[in-house]
C-alpha cells in the first residue's frame, strides 16, 4: 500500500506540465505585446520626445525582463519538478539549463524581480510631474520591500551553504 501511494504521489508531478506549458503561452502574449508597442512606436518616432521614447523603451526592456523570468521559470522548474529535458546537440541547449536548484531559481527570480521593479521605478521616476508624490512613495516603498527581500533570500541561501560545507568536514 505504501509503495502505491509513493509511486501515485510521485506521478502528481507530472501535473505540473500543463502549467509550464501554459507559462509558454503567457510568453507568447508578451511577444505580442512587445511587437505591439514597436509598431505603435514606429509611425510616430520622429515626432516624440525623447522622454516619451526613453518610457517606450523601457517598457520593452520591461517586456523582455519578464519574457526571460519566464523561460527560466519554465525550464528550470520543468527540469526541477517534472522531468529531465533531452535537448538534442549542445549548441540547442542553453548553458544554465540543469544547473539551477530550486534555491538558486528563487534567488534569480528575486533578482529578476528587482530589476523589473527598477526599471518600472526608472519610468515612475521620468514622468514625476503626472504622478503624485504619496504614489512615487509607494514605489519606492515597494521597491525598496522587493530589495531587502531578495538581499535576505541571497543571504539566507549563502547562511545554509556555509553551514553545509561545515557539517560536511
Amino acid at each position: 500500500m505504501e509503495q502505491l501511494i509513493e509511486k501515485v504521489m510521485y506521478a502528481t508531478r507530472w501535473l505540473m506540465a500543463p502549467i509550464y506549458l501554459g507559462l509558454s503561452l503567457a510568453l507568447l502574449a508578451l511577444g505580442v505585446k512587445f511587437f505591439q508597442e514597436v509598431f505603435t512606436i514606429i509611425p510616430v518616432i520622429f515626432n516624440m520626445k525623447e522622454v516619451d521614447l526613453i518610457l517606450v523603451v523601457l517598457s520593452l526592456i520591461d517586456i523582455s525582463l519578464v519574457g526571460g523570468l519566464l523561460v527560466m521559470v519554465m525550464f528550470s522548474g520543468y527540469e526541477n519538478f517534472v522531468s529531465r529535458m533531452d535537448i538534442d546537440g549542445d549548441s540547442e541547449k542553453l548553458g544554465w539549463l540543469g544547473k539551477l536548484d530550486s534555491n538558486s531559481l528563487k534567488n534569480k527570480v528575486a533578482a529578476s524581480i528587482v530589476a523589473i521593479s527598477s526599471i518600472h521605478l526608472l519610468k515612475v521616476f521620468m514622468d514625476t510631474q503626472n504622478i503624485p508624490n504619496d504614489k512615487i512613495m509607494w514605489y519606492l516603498l515597494i521597491h525598496m520591500t522587493f530589495v531587502v527581500s531578495a538581499f535576505a533570500m541571497g543571504y539566507l541561501d549563502k547562511i545554509t551553504k556555509d553551514a553545509g560545507k561545515k557539517d560536511n568536514f
